[in-house]
């Protein structure tokens, strides 16, 4: 208790939210951390008491980001299997629909979770240090009805909200995915129950079994029901001209109604996967029994009350989920924004511009530059779909470095409840280094080779075209933006949970005001949403590293954990451009699809051998960072051997 009135008087002047020190305000009079001998008895009790019970095996920051990252991998390649074939079964209008559904879903569940997930698995993470496990029990018990309450009802609103919706973006055709998919929020809420706790366990098997599962059902049956959807509703317009006993006016009223049916299978199959997801969670814990013993519970301290774990519960979570809340709503009104820029510079008089800059899309395309019978142009959405195409990739390199923001959550939030400076520094240090490992190479990586990834992932089609110099911008904007989220992770662990929620509000003013901006100007049009995202997050992330470092009096080893990686990573990068260069000087000029597809992969292979190599040259990743790695010390060993690594 001493320290925590010590940090309070050094911050005194500091206006902040620290959950640290929540307790005293809250009227905490339960907690005797400093009580050694008490500790001690408790662990010989534990020890004589135990009698084979086991419970689950808590996991290292780079344990568990290395279990979640094997998960996140599968989870991509799976979703990326999935946007292949969806995207022959759909167009670019299939796949801006399939986009604009996403966009309120994740408003609808970031209001759902409300930063709650967070929240359980930072408090579980503090109460485990603290060996306060009933505590931890009955964290788990005032999670379920709030959770299971919250997602009915946010699904109702989701439901209610589709046909207003689909008004503001200017396409009926997105109402019907908004329903089909609007289950997700309630299984998603009641997944958080057990994710969060099991994270905050630190033990992140679990979660990563879930998202597999999840996102298998997408694929498996998802796949299946939108390309027999997309068959049978294509052999009737032929047939009957109707689609599924409704006489159809047009062709392209046809394709958005199916489009529209479409991806609303595809959404079917994602609720089922999210169900089949939920039920192993709830099965897992009931098995493990919550990873907590018989005895863990005997020996641990009185617990506190309910109404004091949730207010507590909601004290961490609200900035959190505010947070949340900000980067989702400023990405839906982004959205709402760039197709109604879109539509604006279209109704200006400047179409001629965008057909101008668009001309290979004629004549085939030509339906997108005109109005339909019920008014709309459809070029927003085809451009908001390819911008989904780029978008694909930017979410392959946040996803690896969100479980790396899984990660370090319940890590640096021991070490900060029990004050190891040591470990702090340790952490900190790591976390940061890890991501950049990743994000550098990553974002480099997709600027310079744009489009072979694009033509690599969707073949060669228009779309790829314009998505491709989308791409560019996002490749450097994803540095950024995957970055800030393992950062966001970090404040929350030391206490100040609402500092994200500031960061992200101005982010998202400069992004908003950049994106309205740019892509209202004819000549850069949906090129210009990349742009916003660049230096938006460009400020949070630095903004984030600059307050870790104040509060926590840890300055980042900027060298190893940047400027060698950086150097290494552009090396990288230049390497893959010029490989990829030679290859399409070799490859002859009417090459098949099949070998533009994988003409890349030559390129990928150089990129991390020559990654690898300026890694050890440079001396930016060393014995210990290996040894931290699954069969890393025999790696290390081998490259000890012949004096590459020392």
């Amino acid at each position: 208790m001493a320290e925590r009135s010590n940090r309070t008087t050094s911050n005194e002047e500091t206006e902040y939210i620290d959950i640290n020190t929540m307790s005293v305000h809250l009227g905490d009079s339960y907690y005797d951390v400093s009580d050694s001998n008490q500790k001690s008895h408790q662990k010989e009790n534990q020890e004589k008491q135990n009698d084979g019970e086991k419970g689950i095996e808590q996991q290292s920051f780079l344990q568990g980001a290395m279990i979640l990252t094997i998960s996140i991998v599968i989870v991509k390649i799976i979703g990326m299997l999935f946007k292949v074939m969806f995207a022959n079964i759909v167009d670019g209008v299939g796949n801006g629909i399939f986009n604009s559904a996403y966009e309120l879903y994740n408003v609808i569940f970031t209001v759902a979770s409300a930063g709650f997930p967070i929240a359980l698995s930072r408090m579980v993470s503090e109460y485990v240090s603290k060996k306060r496990y009933k505590d931890v029990r009955k964290l788990h018990e005032i999670s379920i009805p709030f959770f299971l309450i919250t997602g009915v009802v946010c699904f109702l609103i989701m439901v209610a909200l589709s046909g207003l919706y689909a008004k503001m973006i200017g396409n009926d055709g997105v109402r019907l995915p908004v329903i089909a998919l609007s289950p997700i929020v309630l299984f998603g809420c009641l997944m958080s129950i057990y994710r969060g706790y099991f994270e905050g366990m630190r033990y992140m098997v679990p979660t990563a079994v879930s998202e597999i599962i999840e996102v298998s059902g997408k694929l498996i049956v998802g796949l299946s029901l939108s390309y027999l959807v997309n068959y049978l509703g294509t052999k009737e317009y032929r047939e009957h001209h109707t689609l599924f006993g409704t006489p159809v006016e047009s062709q392209s009223v046809f394709q958005q109604v199916l489009a529209s049916y479409t991806v609303s299978a595809a959404f079917i199959g994602v609720a089922f996967g999210s169900f089949c997801a939920f039920l192993f969670l709830l099965v897992k814990y009931r098995i493990t029994h919550g990873g907590i013993t018989k005895s863990q519970l005997g020996n641990a301290p009185k617990s506190q009350t309910k109404k004091f774990l949730f207010k507590k519960l909601a004290f961490t979570a609200i900035p959190i989920g505010l947070g949340s809340f900000v980067m989702s709503i400023a990405s839906t009104i982004d959205s709402v924004l760039v197709n109604y820029r879109i539509v604006s510079i279209m109704k200006s008089g400047h179409g001629n511009v965008l057909k101008g800059m668009y001309s290979f899309l004629l004549p085939k395309h030509e339906n997108l530059f005109l109005k339909n019978e019920l008014g709309e142009y459809s070029i927003q959405v085809f451009l908001f779909g390819c911008y989904g195409y780029a978008l694909t990739f930017l979410m392959l390199v946040t996803a690896v470095t969100q479980v790396f923001g899984q990660s370090a959550m319940p890590s640096l939030t021991a070490a900060w409840t029990v004050k190891d400076k040591k470990l702090i520094k340790s952490n900190i240090n790591t976390i940061l280094k890890v991501t950049l490992l990743v994000t550098l190479p990553a974002g480099i990586g997709l600027s310079l080779l744009a489009k072979p990834l694009l033509t690599l992932l969707y073949g060669v089609r228009v779309e790829v075209d314009i998505a491709t110099y989308v791409l560019q911008v996002m490749g450097i904007s994803s540095i950024f933006i995957a970055t800030s989220t393992p950062i966001c992770s970090m404040l929350q662990a030391i206490g100040r949970v609402d500092m994200p929620l500031k960061l992200y509000t101005v982010g998202m003013l400069i992004k908003i005001a950049i994106n309205y901006t740019l892509v209202g100007i004819p000549q850069i049009n949906i090129q210009g949403a990349a742009v916003g995202s660049l230096i938006a997050y460009l400020f949070v992330s630095v903004a984030g590293v600059y307050i870790i470092a104040k509060d926590t009096k840890v300055i980042p080893d900027f060298s190893k954990i940047l400027i060698k990686p950086l150097i290494s990573a552009l090396c990288c990068g230049v390497a893959a451009y010029l490989v990829n260069s030679v290859v399409l000087r070799i490859l002859p000029e009417h090459a098949s699809s099949l070998v533009m597809r994988f003409s890349v992969v030559p390129s990928l292979i150089v990129a991390m051998i020559v990654y690898f190599a300026m890694l050890i040259l440079t001396k930016g990743i060393t014995a210990e960072d290996l040894s931290e790695m699954p069969g890393g010390n025999k790696l290390a060993k081998l490259l000890a051997k012949y004096r590459l690594l020392r």
